[in-house]
């Protein structure tokens, strides 16, 4: 069962993740946030429930799991190079070099784009795979703590006034990028996102956390390949029930924290507050990066136990068939993902046909877009070892 079924059930959940993020875009209108409000009540209850909804399950966690697999297939290629009596590490930079490209590509369409975070942080990668597993965890652990959060919250207290190195002001870029998507030309478009949207994007990225949280995320999917813990094992069951479990008791507390802390400490005077055992907390810096290194690890929670719940699901449930079927899907990841971008935009960008419409009718028509992608790549991948854009990148790769 090992490799075959290993690779099987990634596929499925890159597949899974692809079509989530998908979705999540559908309702942002691909970053123009230009929804209407509908005129019936029973539409906008229905608006408002996909948002929330879709917001809850899948912002910040489609693109978390995407780059879990990202580090379990690093893990692969490196293994598969060794086997050939190769070192893929100076490769494996060329390779991230070329997904730069794939990346500005897409942001050429789509500004809010990860492909070249994922190429940036990627390049630590080869100086880490020689570590022994306890130091990579380590590691990840230290980026998934937020260092550069800890960092702010003592500089809160000892020099505020240094606080600013750490910010990257992009609110002029979003502007200039917003503007261009909803007046601009086709050419407009492309030069602002490239320009303005990839500063913003990745200042924003920065901010977020989403830099650490990434290369940590790397870190795990290459361990979860030195353990082989896709496979169905006695050991991953257990393996990935304590996952689930530990994940679930961790989540509640972080989001409680995350969602009445602001209240709590709104609800006492300042100088009371100040006054007593936990007075830091009227610091709003210090709070506000404590608030962020929590609502990081809540994501981070959830989304283990999203994978915990598909791996379980994709082995031991009849819902594997609906998951085998998104298999070419995930294998397609790279053309699917930047495939959506040029729909995306093409259907809600001025440049295509603009169109404004609220949430639920945008998630009905990129669900239809969704289900012509699995379509196209089913029968794509019954014809061809690779997708389009999978292939080229192969292929360059091993130039």
């Amino acid at each position: 069962m090992g490799t075959h079924k290993r690779i099987a059930v990634a596929d499925a959940i890159r597949g899974i993740a692809v079509a989530m993020i998908l979705m999540l875009h559908a309702i942002e209108h691909f970053n123009l946030y230009n929804q209407p409000v509908p005129d019936s009540p029973c539409l906008q209850f229905i608006d408002q429930m996909v948002w929330d909804s879709l917001w809850f399950v899948i912002g910040g966690k489609a693109y978390a799991i995407f780059a879990l697999l990202f580090g379990f297939s690093f893990h692969i290629m490196l293994m598969h190079a060794r086997e050939r009596g190769d070192d893929f590490r100076l490769r494996f930079l060329w390779r991230m070099v070329l997904l730069f490209l794939f990346g500005n590509l897409n942001a050429a369409f789509f500004c809010g784009e990860v492909l070249v975070l994922y190429s940036l942080v990627g390049l630590i990668m080869p100086f880490i795979c020689n570590l022994r597993t306890r130091t990579v965890l380590v590691l990840a652990a230290m980026c998934l703590l937020q260092p550069i959060e800890w960092v702010k919250m003592g500089l809160a207290f000892v020099a505020p006034e240094k606080l600013g190195i750490f910010d990257f002001p992009y609110g002029e870029h979003w502007m200039q990028a917003m503007k261009m998507l909803a007046e601009g030309s086709f050419l407009e478009t492309v030069c602002a996102n490239l320009w303005h949207g990839q500063i913003f994007s990745l200042a924003w990225a920065w901010g977020a956390g989403r830099f650490f949280q990434t290369a940590g995320l790397f870190m795990l999917g290459m361990v979860a390949g030195r353990m082989d813990a896709f496979s169905l094992t006695q050991r991953n069951t257990r393996l990935w029930g304590y996952i689930f479990i530990g994940s679930l008791m961790l989540y509640f507390p972080l989001t409680g924290l995350g969602s009445l802390l602001p209240l709590f400490v709104g609800g006492i005077d300042g100088e009371s507050l100040r006054a007593s055992c936990i007075g830091f907390l009227a610091n709003d810096a210090f709070r506000g990066s404590l608030l962020s290194v929590f609502g990081s690890l809540q994501r981070f929670f959830f989304m283990l136990m999203i994978v915990c719940t598909l791996l379980f699901a994709f082995y031991y449930t009849p819902v594997q068939h609906v998951m085998r079927w998104l298999m070419p899907y995930g294998r397609m990841s790279l053309t699917n993902y930047v495939t959506q971008s040029i729909i995306g935009s093409f259907l809600f960008y001025h440049w295509g046909l603009h169109l404004v419409w609220c949430d639920t009718w945008s998630e009905l028509l990129c669900l239809g877009v969704l289900l012509l992608q699995v379509a196209f790549c089913t029968w794509w991948m019954a014809r061809h070892k690779r997708g389009p854009l999978e292939g080229i990148w192969h292929r360059l790769t091993y130039l």
